[in-house]
This record gives structure tokens, C-alpha cells and sequence, in this order.
């Protein structure tokens, strides 16, 4: 089903960009479950303020890239950093910056351009990814695979990630298969299944496609895919979705119980751990003490601890492997040396945090992942007001004099809390 878009900026914009279904649609019946193919002419816009074939010249020839944000490959095998890599040179000593002269090289035989991370380098990727991470919810990467034409980059594989293919320029032949290992995880790479994938592209693909300008597929991890460039070079970004799951559930459960006793004691002395039999004792009191811990769990109290304990230990994932919009140091500290009442300030773009009082009441309290900041209890309803979103005054905080509205956001703009509008 095509939407005739209604797709504004106040509904996550990022993914809508990405998918021709509402996103309620898409979060039910694709999202980790099976591929979504959308044509350029279902989606609201190009992708070609993300990345173009120019682009793709200034990051190889100007932007001083090193591995591992380039790598190679040549029909299905991966070349050496040498062959496209050299010192950078008087003033950039470094031996694995990428040679534009190499590349042209390598590229002009057939190979591979793949651009790594450009969520970390190319700027109009970091502020998109970042859109897309807040839409979806689990942390991401972005990755342009740059295809001669006629070539082909990697023999079929799957990921261990749900990806979205974006093609920017040029045409790619995508063929999709069913997975031989469904929904694997980060340590369960295709190459354990080699064989079997092999195999499984032999058969009719679930999807057989030339992709264009414009077009977008989703595609859940475990599903097989390969692709070649036809009639000239092809552009496409791989959006590689780092999918949180029940696994990662359990870990964090898991990590709880160091706080039962049953389970800290030592294992006998001189156990043989080659021995299955003498293992069996200890196996099954241990699985008798995670039993009991789980069941207790499941109580009223314990259950509130276990998602209490899966919450910190998520979100602390979570903030680790993403980041939140990017600050201007300089210009900060310009903006903070003018600040006046008409000065306007708003919360930084995908910062996390909870607000709250102090046990005592006497400060409020912005706790993200990184940091804590206290200000004065005075100060709740101004930072109240701005953790809501929007663009602000100063002279607009409720509850704060125009001295203190300039000490509070002179503050939040030093902790990167806050972010010149």
C-alpha cells in the first residue's frame, strides 16, 4: 500500500522519508519481519541532500579519510588498506590515509568504494541519522557502497543488522532471499552458514529488482541479498539499524544476579569442568538459584527492579552507541559572552534526560547519561519549560528574573544542555 503523503516534520520525519507505508504500518507489518521495497515516486522527496557522486569525490580526494572509513572490495573479496591507502604526508604523518590516485585506480578495474561512518564525517548524514535514531529507537550507522558499472561488491551474505538501502544515483540489480538463519545476532555472522546461504540465492528471490535514483528498501537481518551495478557507477547508503532485542533483555537480567548469594559462591575445588557428570551437580543448583531469582522477580517489588534494572542498563547501551545533536564550541561561547533577554536558546536535539527534584527540595536536578547538572529549585519551571521543546527567550522562562534566566541558560549552554536557536 502507497500513502498519498501526509508526512510532516512532526511524524517521524526521517523514517517516513525511507518507507512508502504509514510508519504505524511499517512498525506492524515490516519492521523485523520482512523486506519493504518503495519506488522513488511513492516517497515524499530524493535522497540527494543526503549523499551525490560529488560528495562521494570531495570525501576520497579532499576529506583526508582513514581506514576504517574506507575499505575496498572486488567481486565478493575484500582488498588490502595498501592498495588504496598512503602516508598522508609532512604535517599528517599517518600511514593509512586514503590515495585518491589508488582509488581511481582500483575503482577504474572494477572495485568497490564502500565510505564507512559517514554518520560520524559527511554533516548532512550526522544531523539525518540522528533524526532517524530518535524515529526508530535503536542506535545506527550509514555506510555508501560506491559500484562500477557491471560489478558486483560482496557475494550474497546477510547482515547481522536491519538495514535501509537508499539508491542516490546510477542503477543496481538487488536480488533478496529468505533467511537460512532467522533474526541472528551480532555474533552470528553469515560466514557460520556459508553453505546454506550459498544455496539459498540459487533459488527464486523474494525480491528481484532494478533499483533507481530515489528508491528504498528496508530490509530485517538474517535476509540474504547480493547486488550489481548496471549501465554506469552506482550510489546507494546502507542505514545499518543496530536493533536492540530480547536477548539483550535477558543479559541485562542476567547482570542483575550478582546480587544473589546462591550464585557467588565459589565452584568446588578441583572440579573437572571436562566432565559433564561432575558439572551436573553444580548445573542444576545453579539453575535452581536462577529459578528462584527469576521467580522473585516476578513478585510486585522484583518485577519493578528487573525493569528498573533493564531500563539503566538499555539506555546506558543506548547513549553509548549514539549521540546527540552536535554542539559549536566557538560559536557558543560567542552566544554566551551577547546573552540578553532577547537572546533565544532551545534543548539540544536528542539529548536524553530526566528532570527532577532533590531529595531535600532544594535544587533541580537534569540527569542524562554523562552527567548530572544542579541548579537551584528556582530554576525547575524554566528547565521544565525547556526539556517540553521549542525555541525560547529568555526573557520568556517562568519563574526566573532576567539575571537569573542569564545565569541558568549561560549554564545549560556550558553543560550542553542547551543550544543556541
Amino acid at each position: 500500500m502507497t500513502i498519498e503523503i501526509e508526512r510532516g516534520s512532526d511524524v517521524r520525519p526521517a523514517l517516513s522519508r525511507c518507507i512508502s507505508v504509514a510508519p504505524e504500518e511499517f512498525d506492524r507489518e515490516f519492521w523485523g519481519l520482512k523486506p519493504l521495497l518503495s519506488r522513488a515516486e511513492n516517497l515524499p522527496e530524493g535522497f540527494t541532500d543526503l549523499m551525490t557522486e560529488a560528495a562521494v569525490d570531495e570525501l576520497v580526494s579532499s576529506r583526508g579519510l582513514r581506514t576504517p572509513f574506507i575499505r575496498m572490495a572486488h567481486e565478493g573479496s575484500v582488498l588490502a588498506p595498501g592498495t588504496y591507502t598512503a602516508p598522508g604526508g609532512f604535517g599528517a604523518e599517518v600511514g593509512d590515509q586514503v590515495s585518491p590516485e589508488k582509488v581511481l585506480q582500483e575503482f577504474a578495474a572494477g572495485a568497490t568504494i564502500v565510505l564507512q561512518g559517514l554518520h560520524r564525517t559527511w554533516p548532512p548524514l550526522i544531523d539525518f541519522t540522528r533524526r532517524l535514531v530518535d524515529d526508530l529507537g535503536h542506535p545506527i550507522q550509514v555506510n555508501a557502497y560506491i559500484t562500477p558499472a557491471s560489478s558486483r561488491g560482496f557475494d550474497p551474505h546477510y547482515d547481522v543488522h536491519d538495514v535501509f538501502v537508499l539508491q542516490i544515483a546510477g542503477e543496481k540489480h538487488w536480488r533478496i532471499h529468505a533467511p537460512v538463519h532467522v533474526d541472528p545476532l551480532r555474533d552470528q555472522p553469515w560466514g557460520d552458514h556459508r553453505a546454506e546461504v550459498a544455496e539459498a540465492a540459487t533459488h527464486e528471490p523474494v525480491i528481484d529488482a532494478v533499483f533507481q535514483p530515489g528508491d528504498a528498501l528496508y530490509l530485517p537481518r538474517g535476509w540474504i541479498h547480493s547486488a550489481e551495478a548496471l549501465g554506469g557507477t552506482s550510489v546507494h547508503l546502507t542505514i545499518g539499524v543496530a536493533a536492540y532485542t530480547r536477548a539483550d533483555v535477558v543479559q541485562a537480567l542476567i547482570g542483575s544476579l550478582g546480587d544473589v548469594a546462591a550464585l557467588r559462591s565459589s565452584l568446588p575445588a578441583g572440579l573437572d569442568f571436562s566432565d559433564p557428570a561432575a558439572l551436573k551437580t553444580v548445573v542444576d543448583e545453579t539453575l535452581a538459584a536462577v529459578q528462584q531469582a527469576f521467580a522473585e522477580m516476578a513478585g510486585t517489588d522484583g518485577e519493578a527492579d528487573a525493569v528498573v534494572t533493564v531500563s539503566k542498563s538499555l539506555t546506558s547501551r543506548f547513549a553509548s552507541a549514539t549521540r546527540p545533536e552536535p554542539v559549536s564550541p566557538l560559536a557558543t561561547v560567542d552566544f554566551i559572552a551577547a546573552l540578553g533577554e532577547s537572546s533565544r536558546v532551545r534543548w539540544r536535539g536528542s539529548l536524553h534526560a530526566a528532570v527532577d527534584l532533590s531529595d531535600d527540595g532544594a535544587s533541580v536536578r537534569i540527569r542524562t547519561s554523562t552527567k548530572t547538572v544542579t541548579l537551584p529549585a528556582e530554576a525547575e519551571a524554566a528547565v521544565r519549560r525547556l526539556h517540553e521543546g521549542g525555541e525560547l527567550a529568555l526573557g520568556e522562562l517562568p519563574g526566573l528574573d532576567a539575571a537569573s534566566a542569564v545565569v541558568v541558560v549561560r549554564r545549560l549552554l556550558r553543560e550542553g544542555v542547551l543550544v543556541p536557536a
